[in-house]
């Protein structure tokens, strides 16, 4: 069906780049709305390269081939920012640094009054980055340790998928 090695494994690549990206989402999703846990800034922030990376993979199955290695390496340097932002958010959750974003922190009031506390009340509520999320209690891993392993993943089969698409085919 395929002449060249590079068709299947362009293929298969977009595809995962377009699942994954996915899963990803749907999974804030469902852990935000079904299961009520209230994302922080930085987990908002940590979604952006799945949307980015559903794009590049949308863009595999457009774009001519010269310019698919090219899409590729984008997509490797947008899963090593969603590593670095796992690893800013764990080192966050972990107390090692402070967050840089200002969402991030929780509001302390000091006012007596409590109209005027509620008017100092930001429009929905938030969770200070530094709380981690765990699926579950007796699992130390936090949802920010489990995106960034599953940003490792996709980074490596990134990589290895770009790497067999230049290994010379022995079905010549």
């Amino acid at each position: 069906m395929f002449r060249h090695r590079e068709q299947p494994i362009r293929f298969i690549l977009g595809m995962m780049m377009i699942i994954s990206g996915l899963v990803a989402l749907i999974m804030a999703w469902f852990f935000q709305n079904i299961w009520n846990m209230a994302p922080c800034g930085l987990c908002l922030l940590e979604r952006w390269p799945y949307r980015i990376l559903i794009l590049f993979g949308i863009f595999v199955f457009i774009v001519k081939n010269r310019f698919i290695g090219l899409i590729f390496n984008l997509a490797a340097l947008v899963l090593l920012a969603s590593l670095a932002l796992s690893f800013l958010h764990i080192g966050v959750e972990q107390g090692w640094w402070p967050s840089p974003l200002p969402e991030c922190y929780s509001i302390s009031s000091h006012v007596q009054d409590l109209n005027a506390r509620f008017m100092s009340m930001p429009d929905r509520p938030s969770k200070p980055c530094d709380i981690a999320s765990y699926l579950f209690d007796w699992l130390p891993i936090s949802l920010t340790m489990l995106n960034g392993l599953y940003s490792l993943v996709l980074f490596i089969a990134i990589i290895v998928g770009t790497r067999m698409r230049h290994r010379p085919s022995s079905f010549s």
